[in-house]
């Protein structure tokens, strides 16, 4: 097989999918247009793209923003710098925060975990101050901590200027940054992502609902946020597992409660419905063998350190076309995990995606004499 051709392999992808860009021509069903001013529907695994509308436009989060809050908070749970059971003195400025309220008060010292669940089933603007003072040591403090961990998950056009959501200039993210930030949560934090799916939490002798309406619509969901105010609109982060599946929605700008949901609902079905995941190689599984010149081998295998999956257009299976390029000449030294090809995918003659593909093992430089040799041979080659 020649070194830079994968000849057709009834086989495909998966994780490592950095430059991908899919051709929404393959799709097996045209994505659905929603009542809202954009969108993003990704697959939680791979955080492959399945629909998108204007997802990079930048636009007031709301309350979307606790997710960011909530994240910083189970980082320190995880960790052992905090416990749920540890108690926080309540601020005056945590108490007099307007908007939604889990009505805390500075008399009565709060566990971490009441103020967790106040932040995500109530969206407690109050609950989001103390955690800030408590992890930030201030307000200020912990909003450098939301900016730098939003960079370090790559939200390249979100800036936080608070914990809450509260209107403020120079506050915002996107549908796509959202969506990166959902599906951190649920990777990262598995052990506290079932906060999310919790319908109602009383404190204070007041109990109230999760405003998420899809808890209560579809058994599948289980999360996660919802979001209003009057420039974003009514917004909503969604989540739910079908199967080993998981979808993570983000719906910005619907004109109500009941409209966010539906559109969020609509989504997800279409994701569920339209798509199907696989496993196309394991990880270590050769795609090819590439030569290398001036190394102590003269053969590496090239493929994925992670199994490769991808979701896919239902019925266009068969249609999977894959080519393998590398980029020559391959020299020595080569490190395993090292990027040494691209691994392109069509489907009905439309490319999908592109894909990097990797050195499987290390091959250190050849002796003396054979990198002279080979240096000799590439050098007649280039004539």
């Amino acid at each position: 097989m020649p070194h830079f051709l994968l000849s057709r392999l009834f086989f495909l992808f998966f994780f490592l999918f950095t430059a991908s860009s899919y051709a929404m021509s393959a799709q097996s069903a045209p994505a659905p247009v929603l009542a809202a001013k954009s969108w993003i529907l990704v697959e939680q695994a791979t955080g492959q793209v399945l629909a998108a509308n204007d997802p990079d436009s930048r636009v007031e989060p709301a309350s979307l923003t606790k997710l960011m809050t909530a994240y910083l908070t189970f980082a320190a749970l995880k960790s052992g710098k905090v416990t749920e059971g540890q108690l926080v003195q309540v601020s005056t400025a945590a108490w007099k925060q307007e908007g939604s309220r889990m009505f805390i008060e500075p008399q009565t010292p709060v566990a971490v975990g009441d103020l967790i669940r106040g932040v995500i089933v109530h969206s407690g603007n109050d609950a989001c101050i103390a955690l800030a003072e408590l992890l930030g040591g201030n307000e200020k403090g912990f909003v450098e901590m939301m900016n730098r961990e939003a960079k370090r998950l790559s939200m390249k056009n979100t800036h936080f200027m608070n914990p809450t959501g509260l209107p403020q200039s120079e506050h915002y993210s996107t549908a796509r940054d959202l969506s990166i930030l959902a599906s951190a949560i649920i990777r990262d934090f598995p052990e506290y992502y079932s906060l999310y799916s919790v319908k109602s939490f009383t404190y204070n002798r007041i109990t109230q609902p999760n405003r998420n309406r899809m808890l209560y619509i579809d058994p599948t969901v289980d999360g996660m946020k919802t979001g209003q105010t009057k420039d974003a609109g009514f917004c909503i982060v969604g989540s739910a597992l079908r199967g080993s599946r998981r979808l993570v929605s983000v719906v910005l700008g619907a004109s109500s409660d009941n409209a966010r949901a539906q559109e969020s609902l609509k989504l997800l079905n279409y994701g569920f419905q339209s798509h199907s995941m696989m496993r196309i190689y394991a990880a270590d599984q050769h795609l090819s063998e590439f030569k290398v010149w001036k190394g102590a081998e003269k053969l590496v295998g090239v493929g994925f350190t992670q199994d490769f999956i991808m979701s896919l257009p239902r019925g266009k299976e068969s249609k999977i076309e894959p080519v393998l390029e590398s980029r020559q000449p391959v020299l020595a030294p080569l490190a395993r995990g090292q990027e040494i090809g691209t691994l392109k995918l069509t489907v009905d003659g439309e490319l999908y995606g592109s894909f990097p593909v990797v050195v499987l093992s290390d091959v250190p430089e050849g002796g003396f004499f054979e990198r002279m040799r080979d240096a000799l041979v590439l050098w007649f080659k280039n004539l």
